[in-house]
């Protein structure tokens, strides 16, 4: 994943996007998503808080159109029967159902973890579409993957930037 973050972050930086901007945009991205954002903040040497914010803002943008409305356009899809897109919509609940089938009754802790342990497949766009498949309440869902970001954004400040850098801007 770094090598695709640092390749579309070097296409972006040389299509003239503003620096600030670069981190949102990768953030906001699925998949790639805040892990990838923070990875981009670092290679543009863009201060640690302002990275967290921006990396935050970017990862979170999608997070409530997705809670509210992609079981609606998955239904939609499926009953239009879009060729490619119907595969892709039963593809995408198998694998997020999948994904949650060991959460029964710690919904709001896997939430979490599964959203801010930063591995390929976990992160706020699947989070949001297991919350959104399980009928988890929002009361429940929003907090939860909340709080995984701040966990994967704190893993990953301290991976980019290093523990000490991460320990003296927030204690010292």
């Amino acid at each position: 994943m770094s090598e695709l973050t640092e390749s579309m972050t070097g296409w972006l930086a040389e299509h003239g996007i503003p620096e600030w901007l670069i981190p949102f945009l990768v953030s906001i991205l699925p998949i790639i998503e805040l892990r990838g954002g923070i990875i981009a903040a670092r290679l543009l040497d863009i201060e640690l808080f302002k990275a967290i914010w921006v990396c935050m803002l970017g990862n979170i943008l999608p997070i409530p159109f997705i809670l509210l409305f992609i079981d609606k356009v998955f239904d939609f899809l499926k009953k239009h029967k879009v060729p490619l897109l119907s595969k892709m919509v039963i593809f995408l609940e198998g694998k997020a159902m999948n994904k949650s089938s060991t959460m029964e009754k710690g919904e709001f802790i896997f939430l979490l973890f599964f959203v801010g342990i930063p591995l390929p497949g976990t992160g706020a766009w699947t989070g949001s579409l297991i919350a959104s498949l399980r009928k988890i309440p929002l009361k429940k869902a929003v907090p939860a993957i909340f709080l995984g970001l701040c966990l994967a954004s704190a893993i990953m400040c301290t991976l980019c930037y290093g523990f000490t850098s991460v320990f003296e801007k927030m204690f010292g």
